[in-house]
C-alpha cells in the first residue's frame, strides 16, 4: 500500500512539472500612453494603455491600468505615441556623394552590405519601423532582410524589391556612360528588359533572387550618368507585362517615373504607385485618381539635389542640368496632387539624401499644404495599404504588430517634432527608450 502511495506521489508530481508550463501566464508589456494617436484616423486619445504579449498587440485600455508583477512597465505619460512609422522608397546601401559614381566601380558587394547595415540602423532608430527598399545590387538588402529578420542586426521590417527592372541605357543601367570596354548588354537576369519576354524572365529572376516586389523604371532619372531624366523607357506593353508577370508571384509594382507620358503609361499599365511623379500632369493625376494608384512624392530627395545642383562640381556634367530642372518642381507637383485628390504614401528616396533623416519630409508635405495628421496618415495607415500590409503594419490595434514609438511633442501641432524620436518599439522589442 505505501508503495502503491510513492508510485501515485511520484505521478502526480511528474504531471504536475508536465503541466504547469500550460498554466503560467506570459509575462507582458505595458506601455502607458499620455496622448496617443493609432494610425486609424485624425483623432487622438489620452492617458491610455497598451498591452504587448510578445511581438503582437494584446489589447488597448483607456486610463492606466496596473501591470502584473512579472510584466515590464514602459512609462510614456509624457510622451506622444503613435505607430512605427513606414517610409516607401530608400536605398539602404548607399548615401549620395561626390564620390558615388567612382565608388560605383570601385567598391565590392561586402562594402555596400556594411554600409547597409549601418544605415538600417539608423533608419530604426528615427522611428522608421518598416521600410521599402527600391533598388538593391548583388542581392545586398535581400541578404539584410534575412538578418535583421533574424535578429543579427538592427533594421526596420524590411520589403526589398531587388533588382530594378530597367531599359538598355535606362535609369537602372549600370553600364551607362562607362568606356566601351566596360559596357554590356547586362539582360534581364540584371533587370535590363528590351521586349515583352525579357520583362516576363526579369520579373522571374526577382522572384529567383528572393525579392518582395518589383520597381520598374519608367522613365529617365536625375541621378544616372545619362542625357534625359524624363523620357519614356519602357514602352506600354513592356510594363503591362511585367506587372502580368508580377502578379502571377503576388508582387506589387513600383513606378520610378519623372515625365507625364512615362507617368501615363506606368498607370494604364497597372502598376500599384508612382515614384517621384515630378512633370505629372493633370490627366496623369485623374488616371492615378481612377486607378486607384498611390503617389509617393520623395520630396526630401528633390530639395536635396536641387541644392546640390548649386554647387560646382558635385555633380557630373550629364547629371547636373536634370538636377536644376527635376529637382525643384517636386514640391509643386506633390501640392497640386494632393489637391486633386491622388492617394499619397509617404516615401524619401533616402540614400540620395542622409540616412535617419527620414522624417524631414514631413516637414516639406506640410509645406507644400498637407496637414500634419495626413502627413501622418501617409507614413502610418496608407503606407501600410500599399504595401499590402494593413492587417499588421501602420495603426496601434489588438492583434497588429507592436510597432510603436513616441516623441516629447505634438507633431500635429509642430510636424517637425517627429524628426527627434525618444521611443522606439519594433515587433515587440524595444531599440530605443527615453
Amino acid at each position: 500500500m505505501k508503495k502503491h502511495h510513492e508510485i501515485k506521489t511520484r505521478f502526480l508530481i511528474v504531471l504536475i512539472a508536465i503541466l504547469s508550463p500550460l498554466n503560467n501566464v506570459t509575462a507582458a508589456t505595458v506601455i502607458h500612453a499620455g496622448t496617443l494617436f493609432d494610425g486609424t484616423g485624425s483623432n487622438t486619445l489620452e492617458e491610455m494603455s497598451i498591452v504587448v504579449e510578445g511581438n503582437r498587440i494584446l489589447r488597448i485600455e483607456a486610463g492606466y491600468i496596473d501591470p502584473e508583477p512579472d510584466d515590464e512597465y514602459i512609462d510614456l505619460t509624457g510622451y506622444f505615441v503613435l505607430p512605427g512609422l513606414i517610409d516607401m522608397h530608400v536605398h539602404l546601401i548607399s548615401e549620395y556623394s561626390s564620390r558615388s559614381y567612382q565608388e560605383s566601380i570601385s567598391l565590392n558587394a561586402s562594402d555596400y552590405a556594411i554600409r547597409a547595415v549601418s544605415n538600417a540602423e539608423k533608419t530604426l532608430l528615427a522611428g522608421f519601423t518598416s521600410v521599402r527598399n527600391l533598388g538593391d545590387s548583388d542581392n545586398v538588402t535581400v541578404s539584410l532582410r534575412r538578418a535583421i529578420h533574424k535578429g543579427i542586426v538592427p533594421g526596420p521590417r524590411l520589403f526589398t524589391s531587388g533588382t530594378t527592372i530597367s531599359s538598355s541605357g535606362g535609369h537602372g543601367d549600370s553600364t551607362n556612360s562607362l568606356r566601351s570596354s566596360l559596357t554590356s548588354d547586362p539582360g534581364p537576369e540584371k533587370g535590363i528588359v528590351n521586349n515583352e519576354q525579357d520583362g516576363f524572365k526579369a520579373v522571374r529572376y526577382r522572384y529567383k533572387e528572393g525579392s518582395d516586389l518589383i520597381k520598374i523604371t519608367a522613365t529617365g532619372g536625375v541621378l544616372s550618368n545619362a542625357k534625359d531624366g524624363q523620357n519614356p523607357q519602357l514602352t506600354e506593353e513592356e510594363i503591362k507585362t511585367i506587372v502580368k508577370a508580377a502578379k502571377d508571384y503576388n508582387f506589387k509594382v513600383a513606378a520610378h517615373a519623372h515625365g507625364s507620358e512615362g507617368i501615363k503609361r506606368a498607370v494604364r499599365a497597372g502598376v500599384d504607385s508612382i515614384e517621384h511623379g515630378t512633370l505629372m500632369d493633370a490627366e496623369g493625376m485623374k488616371l492615378m485618381r481612377d486607378n486607384g494608384v498611390y503617389y509617393v512624392p520623395t520630396l526630401l530627395a528633390g530639395a536635396w539635389v536641387a541644392e546640390k545642383a548649386l554647387q560646382e562640381g558635385f555633380f557630373p556634367d550629364l547629371v547636373r542640368p536634370k538636377a536644376l530642372e527635376i529637382g525643384p518642381k517636386l514640391q509643386d507637383t506633390f501640392a497640386k496632387a494632393y489637391q486633386s485628390g491622388v492617394k499619397i504614401a509617404f516615401g524619401t528616396d533616402t540614400g540620395v539624401s542622409a540616412h535617419g533623416k527620414n522624417a524631414e519630409e514631413f516637414s516639406l508635405m506640410v509645406a507644400a499644404g498637407m496637414p500634419p495628421v495626413q502627413a501622418l496618415l501617409s507614413a502610418t495607415r496608407e503606407a501600410s495599404i500599399l504595401l499590402g500590409q494593413e492587417n499588421n503594419l501602420g495603426s496601434i490595434k489588438t492583434g497588429m504588430f507592436a510597432d510603436i514609438i513616441a516623441v516629447s511633442g505634438n507633431p500635429l501641432e509642430d510636424v517637425s517634432i517627429i524628426e527627434n524620436v525618444d521611443f522606439v518599439m519594433k515587433n515587440g522589442t524595444v531599440h530605443k527608450a527615453p
